[in-house]
C-alpha cells in the first residue's frame, strides 16, 4: 500500500503518516504535487488524502484524478479528509469521481484537525484547544487502524446521508470556491521580502519571484502553505488580515 496525500499546513500530513505507521504498511507516502507520484500509483492498494474545503475536494486533488484518469481502473483506495468542523461527504466526493473511472473504495476516514484558515478571525481557537483536538483526532486515527488491520474499513462520509449533509450544508453555498482553482490570493508588497519561501512551498507552481516580490497567478488551489508558512505573515486568501499562522506543529506543541 502506498498514500498519496495533498497537505497544507501539515494536518492531513500527520494523520496520514499516523495511520500508515499503525496499520503496518510498508509502502510509500508522497506530496501529490511529487515527482515521485507517478510511481506511487502503481501500486494496487492506495491512501489518498486531502482537507476537505467547503465540504468538497481542493480543486487539485480533483484535477489530479481526473488527469489519472486511466490508472483507477480495478484499484483499491482508501479515502482520507481532514475538516476544521464539518466534512459532510469530503470523502464522498472524491469516492463518486473514483468510481466514475473504476476505482473500487475500500472506506473512507474523516478527521475533525484544528483549522488552518489564518485569516478568518472567527475561526481561531487558543492553542490548548487545538492541542486537545490533535490528541483526540490521534485516538480516532489509532482506532481506525485497528478496525483496518481487522479488515473493517470505516465508511465515513461515503452514504447517501452524508451526501445530502455535505450538499445542503456547504456544498450548494460556496459552490464557485471549488469549481476551479481561484486568482483571489493577496500578497502584500510592503511586508514581502522575495525570500521566496511561498513559491518553493506551494503545490500548484502558483507563485513566483519577480523583481524582489512574490506575485501570484490564477491556479491557487486554496491549501495555505503560503498564508501560513510566510515568515512576515505577507500573504492572506478568504480575509484581510492574518490572525495566526495556525500550522500542524505549532498546535501540536
Amino acid at each position: 500500500m502506498n498514500a498519496v496525500y495533498l497537505s497544507g499546513t501539515g494536518n492531513t500530513k500527520h494523520v496520514t503518516e499516523l495511520l500508515f505507521k499503525k496499520i503496518g504498511a510498508n509502502g510509500t507516502l508522497v506530496p501529490i504535487e511529487s515527482s515521485g507520484v507517478d510511481e506511487a500509483l502503481e501500486e494496487d492498494e492506495l491512501i489518498l488524502a486531502y482537507p476537505t474545503q467547503f465540504s468538497n475536494i481542493p480543486y487539485l486533488v480533483r484535477d489530479f484524478i481526473n488527469k489519472h484518469a486511466d490508472i483507477w481502473q480495478g484499484k483499491k483506495i482508501f479515502l482520507i479528509t481532514t475538516m476544521g468542523l464539518f466534512a459532510g461527504d469530503g470523502t464522498g466526493c472524491a469516492a463518486r469521481l473514483l468510481k466514475k473511472y473504476g476505482a473500487v473504495i475500500t472506506g473512507g476516514l474523516q478527521i475533525v484537525m484544528p483549522d488552518s484558515i489564518g485569516d478568518c478571525k472567527a475561526l481561531k481557537k487558543p492553542r490548548e484547544q487545538n492541542k486537545a483536538v490533535i490528541e483526540k483526532a490521534d485516538k480516532r486515527i489509532i482506532e481506525a487502524a485497528s478496525q483496518i488491520r481487522a479488515g473493517k474499513y470505516p465508511k465515513e462520509g461515503l452514504s447517501f446521508a452524508s451526501h445530502l449533509a455535505g450538499l445542503f450544508g456547504q456544498r450548494l453555498w460556496f459552490y464557485n470556491k471549488t469549481t476551479g482553482y481561484t486568482d483571489k490570493l493577496k500578497i502584500d508588497p510592503s511586508k514581502c521580502i522575495g525570500c521566496g519561501l511561498c513559491a518553493k512551498n506551494c503545490p500548484t507552481q502558483n507563485i513566483r519571484i519577480e523583481d524582489g516580490k512574490a506575485v501570484s497567478s490564477d491556479q491557487c488551489t486554496m491549501c495555505y502553505r503560503c498564508v501560513d508558512f510566510c515568515p512576515k505573515q505577507a500573504v492572506t486568501l478568504l480575509g484581510k488580515t492574518l490572525h495566526e499562522q495556525p500550522t500542524y506543529e505549532k498546535n501540536a506543541k
